[in-house]
């Protein structure tokens, strides 16, 4: 997981939201008609990787979910609160549960930290291991991760283990071109590599900024 700044929300669905209700008639997300338009948004705000796992994702419905942070059946007042929808991968929807992911394996079970939340500061939480696993300090969290989002799913580790591996053989390259330790300055030019200010983002690439970070806190100590 890593950060997702919001942004300004459709115009749509704000006036959609402002739609007044009344005895036959509420508004409500089942009935907003502009979803496509919500997608592009969505994914074009998370820069093209799924909330929960950072696989790529596109605004196609086939190769992306609507997802709700508080489920819409247990949080009916939050369905049209643009700062509660994300964009999830299809998680393998359709598949046997055990290898569903991300929203398709949550459903409506609550999650204690929301990654577009900035008070949450999802980034801080998170740690990714040599055989690529997502594990949190937060016990709670950390059970969620596995139980409800099932994220380490074994080929969710293999291509955030493959993401990790590629920016340890980076460092190993630059060490033995360097002969000696790679200077600071090289490890803030990949970290700024790897996430440029606009357009999409590789798929898990947060793994690799994990890494870089882990190194640049160290040789600030």
């Amino acid at each position: 997981m890593r950060t997702i700044t919001k942004g300004r929300e459709p115009a749509s669905l704000t006036q959609y939201r402002l739609t007044s209700p009344n005895d036959s008639y509420k508004p409500s997300y089942d009935d907003y008609p502009h979803k496509e338009a919500l997608r592009e948004v969505l994914v074009r705000e998370q820069r093209g990787l799924c909330c929960y796992c950072m696989k790529k994702i596109s605004s196609d419905r086939e190769e992306m979910k609507i997802e709700h942070w508080r489920s819409q059946s247990l949080y009916p007042t939050e369905q049209l609160n643009y700062r509660n929808i994300l964009a999830a991968c299809p998680g393998e929807e359709g598949q046997p549960p055990h290898h569903q992911h991300c929203d398709t394996h949550k459903g409506d079970k609550d999650l204690k930290w929301n990654p577009a939340d900035p008070a949450h500061r999802i980034e801080t939480r998170l740690q990714y291991g040599a055989d690529g696993s997502i594990r949190s300090d937060d016990p709670t969290f950390d059970s969620q991760l596995c139980q409800v989002l099932n994220l380490n799913l074994a080929k969710l580790k293999n291509s955030r283990k493959g993401v990790r591996d590629a920016v340890i053989e980076w460092w190993e390259y630059e060490k033995a071109k360097t002969k000696g330790p790679v200077p600071r300055s090289k490890f803030v030019r990949e970290r700024n590599r790897r996430t440029p200010p606009t357009g999409e983002l590789k798929p898990y690439s947060q793994v690799a900024i994990w890494w870089l970070d882990q190194r640049l806190k160290r040789m600030s100590a």
